[in-house]
């Protein structure tokens, strides 16, 4: 619980962090992590180069339609989040904002988990998301190997499956990829 004598953070407290370190807003605190890790960073990357040709860009006989960006600010409300990669059908994603953050929440988010951000991820980011009606999240734990998929349903995440390791896995809500999760992991 916050200490109802501490000020809540705004906006205009994310300039004051070190350029080396993500700020976000969680429920009127300012969070302030280090840069994701090269496991973290290198997940990310390669699930983007996974889903971007085929849903953002439409490339292979793809279904396009999509805006995937990795680490996008996102106002939802009073809180300010940075997923490691969102998406959004594109007739939802506001091209221009007269601000650097993006206003619309997003149809799906990936979070990649660490151990240093997995309890906010899960127990504080979640349910910011849920409460914005982000239809879907996917959890990605490079340590254990595992992705696993959630599907908002009024009110609350359903489980819609789990994997670990070199599955083969084609995952709501994009459904019409095959994603190979050995090829997300260093070793």
């Amino acid at each position: 619980m916050t200490d109802p004598a501490r000020r809540r953070a705004v906006y205009e407290d994310l300039f004051e962090i070190p350029q080396n370190m993500t700020g976000e807003i969680i429920n009127g605190e300012l969070i302030v992590t280090p840069r994701p890790s090269r496991t973290h960073t290198i997940v990310a990357s390669r699930l983007g180069g996974e889903i971007l040709p085929p849903y953002d860009f439409g490339r292979g006989g793809g279904p396009g339609g999509w805006i995937i960006i990795v680490e996008p600010e996102i106002s939802f409300g009073e809180d300010v989040l940075v997923p490691d990669l969102a998406g959004w059908r594109k007739e939802r994603f506001p091209i221009e904002e007269p601000h650097n953050w993006i206003s619309v929440a997003p149809d799906w988010v990936c979070e990649i988990l660490s151990p240093s951000t997995a309890r906010v991820d899960r127990t504080e980011k979640m349910p910011i998301y849920s409460q914005h009606h982000v239809a879907y999240a996917w959890l990605i734990d490079p340590i254990l190997k595992t992705l696993e998929v959630y599907r908002l349903e009024p009110g609350i995440w359903i489980g819609v499956g789990a994997w670990a390791k070199s599955a083969k896995v084609r995952a709501e809500p994009f459904p019409e990829l095959e994603l190979d999760l050995g090829i997300l992991w260093l070793g």
